[in-house]
Formats: structure tokens, C-alpha cells, sequence
């Protein structure tokens, strides 16, 4: 599949498909995701009210990993195989990746409050989840700093592939260190630990956002597509883009 997209001209015809579907189910599942998680889901009974955060701390933070994850991947392969292609992905992820990860530190934040009493504790998740922020700062500083573009893509992917042993120690750290945070309850979705009526809109939610980063990327990928059809058209007027480049 990677190797089928790889191609400028395949991934365009994948996108005309791909970004409208996803950006239809983002919207369909965010309005579902939303009435169940203000209106039919119940209050928790220790947390009350501030549960309601949850539905969108916690997608929030599995995408902000999921990016990095596509993005340390599309890294690997621009590093092996030099293809713009996967530097454009790459790049893609950066942004909403960053993003997502903002919205669960702040949420995570607005949350520890009412819950924890305190905005910020320097636990082994807080801590790395702030280090994956910087690290997506440090990969988009990389290339909107290094005008030698092909320098810039291999040191962004040396940059993004070390980066990446940051996701396991954010899964792993309520397990490694004393935490506030609760150790992981979805995973055990055969003997829950959380009610339906919570599992429900946590995971459409999820589903929304995930369709929402799905869409950003393929959309921002395409952007470069095209801006790199037209730097060359200019470049070289009336000339045929090639499959082999974007």
C-alpha cells in the first residue's frame, strides 16, 4: 500500500476519494461524538461533570501519538528511500500533530484541577507528553530553517526517527513511574473497567479525530502536490511533471 501511494499520480486518485470520506465521517462522528458525550452520557460518579473533559483529552492524546507515529514512519522511509513524497507526508503530520498534542496538555490541564486539585504536575506522562510538543516544534523548526531542502529532509528524518522512542515512554510511563494518571482501561475492552455509556462517545470521539487528522494529512499532501507541479511548470514552461516527481 505504501509502495502503491508512493506515487504522486496514485495518490491523487486515492485522495479524491480518501478526503471526502474522511472528512464526512469526522463530521458525522464528531455530531454523534458530542451528543453522547455532553447529553447522554451520565456524570462520573467521583469526578461528576469534569469526566466530560475526557472525551476530548484522551482522543486528542492518541492522535497526537498516531501522528508521530506517521510521521516517524514517513521519516523512515524518505531516509531509505529518498522519496519526496514521504518528506511531504512527513511534513503533513507535523502540524495537526502538534496541535492534538496542545489540546491534551491544555484539556489534561483544564481536567487535573477539579480532579487532582493542581494545573501541572511534572509526572512521568505530563513530562513526556511536553516533550512530544517540543519535539514536533523542533522537526517543523528543521525545515522551516535549512533552505537546502534535501538537507533538511535527512536531518528531519534522523530528527523524527529518535524522536520517536519519546511514544513508547508516553504509553508506558503510568506503568514505569509513580503517576496521577490511570493506567490504561480500553485495552482491557474484553473486562471493562469503564461502563459502556463512557466507552461509547470516548471512543467516537476517537473516531472523529482520527478521521479529522486522516483528512488533514491527505489535504496537506496534495497541497504540496501541487505546489511543487506548479515550481516546476515554472521552472521549466510547458514541461510534462513526471511520475517520479511532485
Amino acid at each position: 500500500m505504501i509502495t502503491y501511494l508512493a506515487n504522486p499520480v496514485r495518490f491523487q486518485r486515492f485522495a479524491r476519494y480518501a478526503s471526502p470520506i474522511l472528512g464526512g465521517m469526522a463530521i458525522i462522528a464528531l455530531i454523534i461524538g458530542l451528543y453522547l458525550s455532553l447529553v447522554a452520557s451520565p456524570a462520573e460518579r467521583d469526578q461528576g461533570d469534569a469526566v466530560r473533559i475526557m472525551y476530548v483529552h484522551v482522543p486528542a492524546a492518541w492522535c497526537a501519538m498516531a501522528a508521530y507515529t506517521g510521521l516517524a514512519v514517513a521519516s523512515f522511509v524518505s531516509f531509505v528511500w529518498r522519496h519526496p513524497l514521504a518528506d511531504s507526508a512527513a511534513k503533513a503530520c507535523a502540524l495537526p500533530g502538534a496541535a492534538m498534542t496542545f489540546l491534551a496538555l491544555a484539556t489534561g490541564s483544564l481536567w487535573g484541577k477539579p480532579i487532582w486539585n493542581t494545573w501541572w504536575e511534572w509526572d512521568g506522562r505530563m513530562t513526556s507528553v511536553l516533550v512530544l510538543l517540543f519535539i514536533y516544534l523542533a522537526y517543523m523548526a528543521i525545515w522551516a530553517t535549512i533552505e537546502d531542502k534535501k538537507r533538511a529532509a535527512r536531518l528531519a528524518s534522523i530528527f523524527a526517527m529518535v524522536g520517536w522512542i519519546n511514544i513508547p515512554i508516553i504509553k508506558y510511563s503510568v506503568e514505569w513511574w509513580n503517576s496521577l494518571h490511570q493506567p490504561a482501561s480500553i485495552s482491557k475492552i474484553g473486562a471493562p473497567s469503564m461502563p459502556i455509556e463512557i466507552i461509547a462517545p470516548l471512543l467516537t470521539m476517537a473516531l472523529a479525530y482520527t478521521c479529522l487528522l486522516g483528512w488533514l494529512v491527505i489535504n496537506a499532501v496534495l497541497r504540496d502536490i501541487r505546489i511543487a507541479r506548479a515550481e516546476r511548470q515554472t521552472a521549466v514552461p510547458n514541461a510534462t511533471v513526471t511520475i517520479e516527481t511532485i
